[in-house]
């Protein structure tokens, strides 16, 4: 008799966005599950998302991607494709790639020392981006993040209208998501979502750079008191900082 516990059933989570074809969801959860089959650490969550543009002709129309928590180190892939099942075929492919390769079982932590952001007396803002944003599900944001390969997502909530920022927790392999509009009741925690109770600070940038400042915090999520929208600060890698807002 084998004394191997048999590893429990992960579930696939599929969002759709745009014409999908019938059949399309339970084509990628299969093509996933196959995907992950041999995979040595814990799967803890696998997360699709299948996006099919409205307009037909448009070059490589069907987008599909995924994201595999790999105990707690997120692995991501994505494709485009002409129909919606090639694409989730091409997907399944790079996927069992990227679980296969050994760089995946490193996590941002061993990044060699030389990545590190060199000592500066007088950080500056030396970067600002600004952008409609998209409304979305705080999961759609999610992969959106995941399949960037950024710490967080700035976005605009498709339910509430409020802008919000969804981020990593850490090495908890989770998902944290915060608002600007203060109402964290309307959102559903989950295994992998959790929601923060803290209303989003409002104050001008220079608060928030000193915000960032005194906390040690890699970003802040403010709301901008001369525009009254969600807003992020940011540390890059050279130590200076990075301004995200919305397009007015």
């Amino acid at each position: 008799m084998s004394h191997l516990k048999s590893r429990p059933r992960v579930g696939v989570l599929v969002n759709k966005r745009g014409p999908v074809p019938e059949g399309a969801s339970e084509y990628v959860q299969a093509k996933m599950l196959a995907a992950i089959a041999h995979v040595g650490p814990p799967i803890l969550a696998v997360r699709a998302k299948l996006t099919q543009a409205a307009n037909p002709s448009a070059s490589r129309p069907a987008i599909a991607q995924a994201v595999v928590n790999v105990n707690g180190r997120p692995v991501r892939a994505h494709c485009a494709a002409d129909t919606m099942f090639e694409a989730v075929d091409l997907l399944q492919e790079r996927l069992a790639a990227r679980l296969a390769s050994p760089r995946q079982h490193g996590g941002r932590e061993h990044r060699p020392d030389h990545h590190q952001p060199p000592p500066i007396d007088e950080p500056q803002i030396v970067r600002q981006k600004s952008f409609g944003l998209g409304r979305q599900t705080p999961e759609d944001a999610v992969i959106d993040m995941e399949s960037m390969d950024y710490d967080f997502w700035l976005f605009t909530d498709m339910t509430s209208g409020a802008d919000c920022v969804v981020y990593r927790q850490g090495q908890t392999g989770g998902y944290r998501v915060a608002s600007a509009g203060g109402d964290s009741q309307q959102y559903e925690a989950g295994p992998l979502l959790s929601v923060s109770s803290a209303a989003a600070p409002e104050c001008g940038v220079d608060a928030a750079v000193d915000r960032m400042r005194i906390a040690g915090l890699a970003f802040v999520f403010f709301v901008d008191s001369a525009t009254k929208r969600g807003c992020v600060l940011y540390q890059r890698h050279d130590g200076h900082y990075g301004l995200i807002s919305p397009a007015p």
